[in-house]
């Protein structure tokens, strides 16, 4: 985890400024309010992980205080002060929802101890939290982001699901097609069937059509006996395609005519074998360009492109990063038995600001090796591989990528010169237009695009 955020009420000063340098000087953030009425704006208006309260203070008190904590549901803990001697409102206060309390005046070990246990228990939250994976309803499992892009995923995942209709997944390598491809599975009244993955680039092209189709013995020197294959084996489930641009032209053919008719022959076979079956394709390629390129079928795209779910790249939901970091820690923490509990501020920027090419599994990878390099209880920037340290020079990391194609490029060079000219303008994004050459309203569609909203206004 970051810096924790406390949030420390009471009405006496000596105690805010104690309890302010003591904290900080042992790495928390620190901000105080002398009153309860305060302190709940405080907590309404911004995101505090701890807060500590006194109990008896003028306009609304702590109990009160805690009290508007659980009926308005702010995700925060609270642990009560209490003056000695005053220990049943202390009792009281961990009876309507207090996580600990202890008395003042403070000894300094008694608070640190305190703290300490009320951050192991938040990390187990966030780390249980996390392993849950992104769901209001527990529809997506494994699949962590909130952001506008992935919210819009959702929608239409949630929308399509229920219907037999084929869906066409595409975005960039390592953006989770798969998981959202499972996800369509799972919300769909298929659910209890079969789920049938197959890589079509992954397997060789004269192994691939008994794969799909199965075989009848002697079709072939080693077919010895009969195959079914991956078609019969999702009968009345979901088959997803993964790598749809791979299939070979002779085997397109094949995959339309079950398309159209719902059934398939076996390779070898002469008989007709009915089949339900829903279909999700997905690819990291144009196949409207594999097309024109004569590369792929054009009455085969159009059947398997009824439905397109297109997945944002990484860097288009840089919101998400924070959430997905705690999720791959707390999954490596479990299967790893390590205990890493966050990463350390400055290497947590240099993963936000980096580009990820290689996405949301690129971003995995990269914190299994934090994890197993980490020098103690968190990620920082020694462990982090060269091409993220090396990210501040964004133009040198994106001229000396494999990528090839220009639309891709050409994106990603605008986002970094916006960045730079909101940097040197401070965010102005007036005069950020200006350096740019384009209108104020193209840079602040653009500015959303990217996720660079806060870009030059940090302080």
């Amino acid at each position: 985890m970051d810096k924790l955020r406390i949030l420390v009420i009471d009405d006496e000063e000596s105690i805010r400024h104690m309890l302010t340098v003591l904290l900080e000087k042992e790495g928390y953030a620190v901000k105080t309010v002398g009153d309860g009425e305060e302190g709940l704006k405080e907590l309404l208006t911004r995101e505090y992980d701890l807060v500590l309260t006194d109990v008896r203070m003028p306009k609304m008190d702590g109990l009160e205080l805690i009290d508007e904590v659980l009926e308005r549901n702010i995700p925060t803990t609270v642990i009560a002060m209490s003056a000695f001697g005053n220990r049943e409102m202390a009792i009281d206060a961990l009876k309507r929802g207090a996580y600990d309390y202890f008395d003042k005046p403070f000894k300094k070990d008694e608070v640190l101890l305190t703290l300490a246990k009320a951050e192991e228990r938040l990390q187990l939250k966030r780390e249980n939290d996390a392993l849950k994976g992104f769901s209001a309803d527990g529809e997506f499992q494994n699949i962590v982001g909130d952001s506008e892009p992935m919210q819009a995923v959702y929608g239409t995942v949630s929308k399509v699901a229920g219907y037999k209709s084929t869906i066409l997944l595409t975005g960039e390598s390592g953006t989770g097609k798969e998981l959202i491809a499972r996800a369509i599975h799972n919300l769909s009244p298929r659910k209890d069937e079969a789920w049938v993955p197959i890589n079509c680039g992954a397997i060789p092209e004269n192994l691939l059509e008994s794969e799909l189709f199965g075989h009848v013995r002697g079709a072939f020197t080693d077919a010895t006996q009969d195959k079914v294959g991956l078609f019969e084996e999702a009968h009345k489930g979901t088959l997803f395609l993964d790598e749809i641009a791979e299939l070979p032209m002779n085997l397109q053919v094949k995959l339309l005519r079950v398309l159209q008719e719902n059934e398939i022959r076996r390779v070898g076979g002469n008989k007709s074998i009915p089949v339900d079956v829903r279909i999700v394709a997905a690819s990291l390629h144009d196949l409207g360009e594999r097309v024109e390129e004569g590369l792929f079928r054009e009455d085969l795209y159009y059947r398997l492109n009824v439905i397109n779910i297109q997945l944002p790249p990484l860097r288009e939901r840089r919101e998400d990063v924070r959430p997905l970091v705690d999720f791959f820690i707390a999954k490596q923490n479990q299967r790893l038995g390590t205990s890493i509990t966050g990463v350390e501020p400055e290497a947590m920027k240099l993963m936000l600001d980096y580009h990820w090419p290689g996405n949301v599994r690129e971003l995995q990878n990269c914190i299994e090796r934090g994890v197993v390099l980490a020098n103690g209880h968190k990620i920082d920037e020694s462990v982090l591989p060269d091409r993220i340290l090396d990210s501040n020079d964004e133009l040198k990391q994106l001229f000396n990528s494999d990528e090839l194609s220009i639309k891709k490029m050409s994106t990603a060079l605008e986002r970094i010169l916006i960045r730079r000219a909101l940097e040197k303008t401070g965010g102005n994004r007036t005069n950020a237009a200006k350096l740019l050459e384009i209108s104020h309203r193209a840079l602040l569609y653009k500015i959303k695009d990217y996720g660079l909203e806060t870009v030059g206004m940090e302080t």
